[in-house]
């Protein structure tokens, strides 16, 4: 772990949504990972746990269990996103902490998330950060083809007219992070078992997120967004 990294050279700082910007202890991912599976087996008629085989199947093949659907079932997208997406916000807890890392960000803060723009939406809302982020680009946006197909990066850029090489990613998935490396952005890995991923394109590893926020070193900024 890295308590203090210098990164003054970011001016755009991209955050994934699920697991980053709240903690996994929360079980929200869990949730939806549940109605994956529920959608999986109306879908297929397979049990719950041929359906949970599959979902992880053509998560690893596809990078989203929502692209295999699509390709090997032409299931409607959107119906999906709105029924997987569709769980109680109970466990989310707006985070002070988190908050205050976020505002001393200077420049921009994105959010890029393989979720649908209204799961986002509410998600930030939840938390108590919609106001703090200039953009959310979610699935929709990206043509539906999520992290980490190369297209959602490319077309990430390409929206927002992000420089790489200016750009710091944070993800709790040590996947979705190499092609950020590669296209040159500075990458930070979240989570419980950051310290334990293998990848010479993770920059930066933390086990949670508001203590890194607080403690990195950033150029300096006239901004003061309310807290």
């Amino acid at each position: 772990m890295t308590p203090s990294a210098a990164l003054f050279d970011i001016d755009t700082w991209i955050f994934d949504l699920d697991n980053t910007l709240y903690p996994p202890e929360t079980n929200f991912l869990a949730l939806i990972d549940a109605r994956i599976t529920e959608f999986v087996m109306h879908e297929t008629g397979l049990d719950r746990d041929a359906a949970y085989q599959l979902q992880r199947r053509l998560l690893d093949d596809h990078g989203t269990t929502l692209a295999g659907l699509m390709g090997q079932y032409g299931i409607d997208p959107y119906r999906f996103l709105d029924e997987v997406h569709d769980v109680s916000h109970e466990s989310l807890k707006p985070d002070p902490d988190l908050r205050a890392g976020l505002v001393r960000l200077p420049g921009r803060r994105l959010v890029f998330t393989n979720g649908g723009a209204k799961h986002a939406e509410n998600v930030l809302e939840t938390l108590n950060l919609s106001d703090l982020f200039d953009e959310v680009f979610h699935l929709e946006a990206a043509d539906l083809i999520g992290k980490p197909r190369p297209h959602a990066y490319d077309s990430l850029i390409r929206t927002h007219g992000v420089r790489p090489k200016t750009a710091c990613f944070f993800e709790d998935s040590a996947r979705n992070l190499a092609p950020a490396a590669e296209l040159g952005m500075t990458t930070v890995l979240v989570g419980p078992h950051a310290a334990d991923a293998v990848g010479d394109f993770i920059s930066y590893r933390t086990e949670r997120l508001p203590p890194f926020l607080r403690a990195v070193q950033v150029r300096s900024s006239s901004a003061n967004p309310t807290l």
